[in-house]
């Protein structure tokens, strides 16, 4: 990417904000209609569930068990994003197709929120080649940022019951604040720091959040394949360094977690990154804290943390 295209992409992520493709009316006389939203990711999906609550009826564009990198919307997608009142997209480095589909959104369909928005981006360099890290959901303090655009944009389209969504807000970033609390004081204590990822780089938010050094096998697209050097440095920084465990990722192909298990005799252990849920999650209703709960007690065990 070309540094002058890389800057511009950047400060057009920034600056993009909630769109209105045309007016929302909502009419306290009148029956009420839940709010219709949709939306790209499950962390975004679970985020305006907790705030919207029974006023709202929300569509995850991603089938359960679908990877969200490798997923573009479907005509029948595309329709219901026209017909929805309100659209939550994570931002263009994670949906390159989202500005083709905003440039084709007919007149009188629904407001658009790029949540990433006010949102400060990681840029990772690999080969010669910098790239914008989107897992920003990934460190809390921007998953408060995104809580306050969903309620700010659930207000616009229904300014009557604006009061709730705030309240719901701030009640869900209390939450979101007292699981960085407790990722903060489990880490805290841990004898490793290194986190061995047999998957692509979705995990770097977290990682420099709580101080943690992070390899992962894969660049930020999943479908990098490691070279078979890299794979060997990975080996051997797992035996040098006596790692009992590795980690995987969700809904992607464990075969390179797998390969450097059996070569190291390491034990696998899921960080779940909340792009989309797995059949199984979706039906024992997981959520983004809970989901993010389980990351933390598997780093509790594959970092051997006291806590």
């Amino acid at each position: 990417m070309k540094k002058a295209l890389f800057a511009l992409a950047v400060v057009s992520l920034i600056v993009v904000g909630i769109l209105r493709a045309s007016p929302v009316s909502r009419s306290p006389e009148s029956d009420f209609q839940k709010i219709k939203i949709t939306t790209t990711l499950f962390s975004l999906y679970d985020f305006a569930k907790n705030i919207g609550q029974d006023k709202v009826e929300i569509l995850l564009l991603l089938p359960p068990g679908i990877e969200a990198h490798s997923f573009e919307p479907t005509p029948s997608n595309i329709v219901t994003i026209n017909e929805s009142d309100l659209f939550i997209y994570s931002g263009k480095f994670m949906e390159p197709w989202v500005d083709d589909l905003i440039a084709g959104m007919k007149e009188g369909s629904a407001l658009i929120l790029n949540a990433s928005r006010g949102v400060e981006l990681m840029v990772k360099k690999e080969h010669d080649q910098t790239d914008v890290d989107p897992h920003f959901w990934l460190n809390f303090d921007n998953a408060k940022i995104v809580v306050d655009h969903i309620a700010q944009a659930l207000s616009e389209v229904d300014p009557y019951n604006a009061s709730f969504y705030q309240k719901n807000a701030q009640g869900y970033k209390e939450q979101l604040g007292q699981l960085d609390f407790e990722y903060q004081d489990t880490l805290l204590s841990c004898q490793s720091k290194k986190i061995i990822y047999g998957g692509h780089y979705a995990l770097g938010y977290l990682a420099k959040r709580y101080g943690l050094i992070y390899t992962a096998a894969q660049g930020l697209a999943p479908d990098a394949e490691p070279t078979v050097n890299d794979l060997i440095a990975l080996v051997t920084q797992i035996n040098e360094n006596d790692f009992k465990y590795i980690f995987y990722e969700e809904l992607a192909s464990p075969k390179i977690a797998e390969t450097l298990a059996k070569e190291t005799g390491a034990k696998m252990l899921l960080l779940h990154s909340a792009h989309n849920l797995s059949k199984k999650d979706y039906e024992n209703n997981a959520t983004f804290l809970s989901l993010m709960r389980n990351n933390l007690a598997n780093l509790s065990v594959g970092l051997n943390c006291s806590n």
